[in-house]
C-alpha cells in the first residue's frame, strides 16, 4: 500500500522542482502581505488560515503527482458534471451573495467558490474531448460539441452574475480553442458573440446599476471620486506611493489606514506595490514568468493532445488572471472580482491553483515512458 503513495526516484528526476519552488515563494510572498492587510484588525487570522492553505495544497499536489494524469481522463467527465452540479447548488439553493453577486456556496460555517472547481472541470473536459476527436477541431460538429461543453458553466456563472470568472473561462476557451488550431475566422466570430452576449446581460436585470458603474469607473474614475471608483484611487495612490522600493514592510499608510477595500483578496497588488514598490512588483512578475515559460514547456513536450491541451489551459487561467488582477488594480481595465494566483487570500483559489499545479507537474513528469 505505502508503495502506491511514494513517487519513484526515475520519476522525481522529471519533476521540476523550480516551479514549485516559484509558487511556494509567490504563496509565502502573498501571506506576508495579507498579514500586512489584515493584522490591524484580525491579527494573525488570515495569515494562519493562508499557510494552512499553502499545507493543504501541497499535499494535494503530492498526490496529484502520485498517479499517471492519463488515468484522469477516465473521469473527465464525473469531473466536469460535478462541477455542473455544484453550480447548479450554487445558483438556486446554496448561494450567498456578496458584493452584489451569488457566486458562493455556504453551507453552515463552511463555504466556497464552486465556479473555481467547475473552470478546472472545463479544462480537463475540453482536453479529454479534443483528444478523443483528435484534434479535429474545425470539423463543424466537433466545434459545436465543445461549444457546449465550454458554454454551460459560463451560462451557469453569468447567472450569478461574475463577469470576472466569466472572462476568465472565456479566455481559458480561447487559449485551448487556438492553440487547438481552431480556423482564426471562427475565433473572431467567438469575440463578436462575447460582445453580443455582454451587451445581452448588461441590459437585463442580471446586470445591477451597481455592477456596471463599478465596471465603467476605471474609464473616468474621477466622475466617481466619492462612489464607486473610491477603491481604483486609493489603490492608485498606493501603488504609486511605494515608488521604486515602496515603503517596507508593514508601513505602508494606505494599507494600514484600510483605505483599499479587499486588499487582502482582489486588491493584494495594491499592498505589493505600496509596500515594496517596483522592485517587489517586478519580482513578483519574474517569479510568475517562470511558472508560465516552464507550463508552456511542458504543454510543448506532452505525449500526447490531452495533457498539452490541460497546461494551455492552466496558462490561458493564469495569463488572463494576472494581467486582469493587476491591471484593475492600477486603472487599466475594469474592476472584477478576480484574485492573483498564488497570491490573494482564499481556499477555493488556493486549492484549485494548487490542484491545476499538480495536473501540469504531473504531465511533465511523465512526458515519455519510464522504463523500470
Amino acid at each position: 500500500m505505502l508503495n502506491k503513495i511514494i513517487i519513484s526516484r526515475k520519476l522525481l528526476r522529471e519533476l521540476d522542482f523550480t516551479v514549485i519552488i516559484a509558487v511556494v515563494l509567490i504563496v509565502l510572498f502573498g501571506t506576508m502581505n495579507i498579514y500586512s492587510a489584515t493584522h490591524l484588525r484580525y491579527g494573525n487570522t488570515f495569515m494562519r488560515n493562508q499557510l494552512i492553505w499553502l499545507v493543504v495544497g501541497l499535499i494535494l499536489t503530492y498526490f496529484i503527482l502520485v498517479f499517471d494524469y492519463s488515468i484522469i481522463q477516465g473521469y473527465a467527465n464525473i469531473i466536469y458534471w460535478f462541477g455542473i452540479f455544484l453550480l447548479i447548488l450554487n445558483d438556486t439553493i446554496f448561494k450567498s451573495t456578496v458584493n452584489g453577486a451569488s457566486s458562493w456556496m455556504k453551507i453552515g460555517g463552511f463555504s466556497m467558490q464552486p465556479s473555481e472547481f467547475a473552470k478546472l472541470g472545463m479544462i480537463i473536459m475540453l482536453a479529454k474531448q479534443l483528444d478523443s476527436m483528435d484534434g479535429k477541431i474545425n470539423n463543424v460538429k466537433n466545434f459545436f460539441k465543445l461549444a457546449a461543453y465550454a458554454a454551460l458553466p459560463m451560462l451557469l456563472i453569468v447567472i450569478q452574475p461574475d463577469m470576472g470568472m466569466t472572462m476568465v473561462c472565456f479566455f481559458i476557451v480561447l487559449g485551448i480553442f487556438f492553440a487547438a488550431g481552431l480556423d482564426l475566422k471562427i475565433i473572431g466570430g467567438g469575440f463578436m458573440s462575447l460582445i453580443a452576449l455582454i451587451a445581452i446581460v448588461w441590459n437585463s436585470s442580471l446586470m445591477q446599476d451597481y455592477w456596471k458603474n463599478r465596471l465603467i469607473s476605471f474609464i473616468n474614475p474621477d466622475a466617481y471620486d466619492l462612489g464607486i471608483s473610491y477603491q481604483l484611487k486609493q489603490s492608485q495612490i498606493g501603488i504609486g506611493s511605494g515608488g521604486i522600493f515602496g515603503k517596507g514592510f508593514l508601513k505602508g499608510t494606505q494599507i494600514a489606514g484600510g483605505f483599499i477595500p479587499e486588499a487582502h483578496t482582489d486588491f493584494i497588488f495594491s499592498v505589493v506595490g505600496e509596500e515594496w514598490g517596483l522592485v517587489g512588483a517586478i519580482i513578483l512578475l519574474a517569479l510568475y514568468g517562470i511558472i508560465i515559460y516552464k507550463f508552456i514547456k511542458i504543454a510543448q513536450n506532452s505525449k500526447d493532445r490531452f495533457g498539452s491541451m490541460i497546461c494551455v489551459g492552466v496558462v490561458s487561467t493564469m495569463l488572463f488572471s494576472i494581467l486582469q488582477n493587476i491591471g484593475m488594480t492600477i486603472g487599466l481595465v475594469p474592476i472584477t472580482g478576480i484574485t492573483l494566483s498564488f497570491m490573494s487570500y482564499g481556499g477555493s483559489s488556493m486549492l484549485t491553483g494548487f490542484m491545476s499545479l499538480g495536473l501540469v507537474l504531473n504531465i511533465g513528469m511523465r512526458k515519455k515512458k519510464i522504463n523500470f
